[in-house]
């Protein structure tokens, strides 16, 4: 939601209510906060402040959220309502979700209301925008002229209003005689001619049947049928039928679910891979503390190799769940996508073979976008496979970049995007295209055409991530036996391309620096510990940001590196961070996570000069991390 929002706080404990402001102000909201304590006063507020956002404690001394929210409701308030409270069952919470609840957040986890709340506002913002929009197109169709038709008891045509032919291309004259049932789709042919024959026999109408029409040109619109059996007037003689079109409603409708269906895979993709992510560093960091403590010719060692192998597979794999549910780490830079394409063309050519021609077309002053090279790579080369697999008997792959002006008419038609400018990147083929079917579940990760053992199903998946992520959309336009396109819109920027140069490879030394190493997963900081002595380090440990607190005060030396998970009990890892560096200027601070769903990413873009290494991590990873950052580059 843009401009100032409206927040009411529904909180006893006014420093809690502080920390509120505080984490919303980090997550770049500009608001404008009301507190209050009883029933009286929040009615008020509802009536007088009218809140764009509730967040609520669930126990106050003479009042609760549950009857907070109940009475939000009852006063059809739409403001999504946020449940803020120390601790709470899990019945409890099902009953406030139950009760319209958006979300519920834990005290000791108040990092993630700022995104919690950033959520809530879009998802509002969408909606709102769909209300708006079906508004619109209900307002067209009751202003337009219905078609009005008139039938006889066979269902053949006496008579077509003139607003069929701009409805459905039809001159009115055209249709006379001809039997309904011959234009209506064949799937709902047997529901119509039921409905038909019901009213013919007992002269009764009255049901809004819905059923679908070829229009001239081949395609099905979505009528809304109703009709009265009038075989008896003397005039009429016949069965009246009035229709309206439907078909926009049932497409943004249709839009609004799969955006809903994709956010909700997306949650549960990025929380498995942030546990996943965990158990994969104890595998890749014992394996390494194995494979070190053999003799070369161990026969052990093959194994444990196979072990470390397959655990980078899997790595990969929570790396590609993190792109879909848009959680992963970007380095983002101005780029151009002219030279991004052209750098990969050999690479496409050799990864597409002999028999797949690639053709690119490179729009001229081609405008600048703001995303992760390496991702946008992914992205192509991901859409340049997935064409690959439906032209198994070659063809022709297209690469154009162009700027585009998506305008109000485009946007009514494709839910969520926004209006403005782009810079397009498509990529098309020539192959065996795909059904509606198929497109409908395109993007869900898992998803797959091909035969057991011969893909993941993420490779799409993770294009529809990383391109969310980096503030675009993607769009699928195929048809059986006509090849498919896919079309990335990236919002256009301002700014000259940046230039970076390569960065040269650290040498792996040993350390002897202090390190506080601050996780709270028990054997993942005995393992990370082990990890970081074995490479000369002296470590000192701690599961929470109070213990690190208590840790660092107690330590008369010096701490040249704290080592933090994001993601804490009690004070998260940025917020040990800030506290720490204020009493050590000198302390240098890494941060590691496999979720990045925080206060350090803000909307999945990695804050600049903020050190940060994603789990899983092998040793020799984390050991050159570390050198880096303490060596300062």
């Amino acid at each position: 939601m843009e401009g100032n929002v409206r927040i009411l706080l529904l909180e006893d404990v006014w420093a809690d209510a502080e920390l509120v402001k505080v984490e919303l102000r980090k997550a770049g909201l500009q608001f404008t906060a009301r507190r209050v304590t009883t029933q009286p006063e929040f009615e008020r507020a509802l009536r007088e402040f009218r809140p764009d956002l509730i967040i609520a404690d669930h126990n106050l001394p003479q009042f609760n959220g549950a009857a907070a929210l109940a009475l939000a409701r009852q006063m059809a308030l739409a403001a999504p309502f946020i449940l803020l409270t120390g601790s709470l069952d899990e019945e409890s919470a099902v009953e406030y979700m139950k009760a319209g609840a958006t979300d519920y957040i834990l005290k000791d986890r108040l990092a993630r209301l700022g995104p919690a709340v950033r959520a809530a506002l879009d998802r509002k913002r969408m909606k709102q925008q769909l209300d708006e929009r079906e508004e619109y197109f209900r307002s067209l169709i009751e202003q337009a002229m219905d078609i009005i038709a008139v039938l006889d008891p066979e269902g053949a045509l006496r008579y077509a209003s003139p607003s069929v032919l701009p409805l459905l291309g039809y001159a009115p004259e055209d249709l006379v005689g001809l039997s309904i049932f011959a234009l209506v789709h064949p799937d709902d042919v047997d529901e119509t001619l039921r409905v038909f024959s019901e009213g013919v026999a007992t002269g009764q109408g009255g049901r809004l049947l819905e059923l679908r029409v070829r229009h001239k040109d081949g395609t099905f619109r979505h009528l809304e049928a109703i009709g009265r059996y009038l075989l008896d007037d003397p005039l009429v003689k016949g069965v009246v039928i009035n229709a309206r079109d439907v078909t926009e409603r049932r497409v943004l409708e249709r839009q609004f679910l799969q955006v809903q269906k994709m956010e909700a895979v997306g949650r549960l993709a990025g929380g498995v891979a942030h546990d996943f992510n965990n158990l994969l560093t104890a595998i890749l960091g014992y394996a390494d503390l194995l494979l070190d403590g053999l003799p070369t010719l161990s026969p052990l060692r093959p194994d444990l190799e196979e072990i470390r192998k397959a655990a980078n597979r899997a790595g990969a794999l929570t790396r590609q769940l993190l792109a879909f549910s848009r959680k992963q780490v970007l380095e983002m830079r101005v780029l151009d996508l002219n030279e991004l394409v052209a750098d990969m063309d050999k690479m496409l050519r050799r990864l597409l073979g002999e028999d797949i021609d690639v053709l690119t077309k490179l729009g001229s002053t081609l405008g600048a976008v703001r995303a992760d090279a390496g991702q946008l790579e992914q992205v192509i080369v991901n859409l340049a496979v997935n064409a690959r697999d439906a032209m198994p008997e070659g063809g022709r792959l297209t690469i154009e970049t162009r700027n585009a002006e998506l305008d109000d008419s485009y946007v009514r038609e494709h839910v969520p995007v926004q209006p403005g400018r782009y810079v397009m990147l498509a990529v098309s083929d020539t192959g065996i295209g795909m059904s509606a079917e198929t497109m409908s579940h395109v993007f869900e990760p898992f998803f797959t055409t091909k035969e057991a053992g011969k893909g993941t199903g993420l490779g799409l998946a993770t294009v529809y991530g990383i391109v969310k992520q980096s503030g675009g959309y993607v769009w699928c336009y195929s048809e059986r036996g006509e090849g498919t396109t896919f079309k990335v819109y990236l919002p256009r920027v301002d700014a000259p391309v940046d230039q970076f140069p390569a960065r040269a490879a650290l040498p792996r030394t040993l350390g002897s620096e202090t390190i506080l190493l601050v996780e709270d997963e028990v054997g993942l900081r005995a393992l990370t510990r082990r990890l970081l002595e074995k490479h000369g380090y002296m470590v000192l440990e701690a599961g929470t940001a109070d213990a690190a607190l208590a840790l660092a005060r107690e330590h008369v030396g010096p701490i040249h590196l704290l080592l933090a998970d994001v993601v804490l009990p009690g004070a998260s890892g940025p917020t040990l961070a800030g506290e720490l560096v204020s009493r050590r200027t000198d302390l240098k601070v890494l941060f590691m996570s496999g979720y990045t769903e925080d206060a350090i990413v803000h909307r999945g873009v990695l804050a600049r000069n903020t050190a940060f290494i994603n789990k899983p991590f092998s040793g020799d990873n984390l050991a050159a991390k570390v050198r880096e950052v303490l060596d300062g580059s």
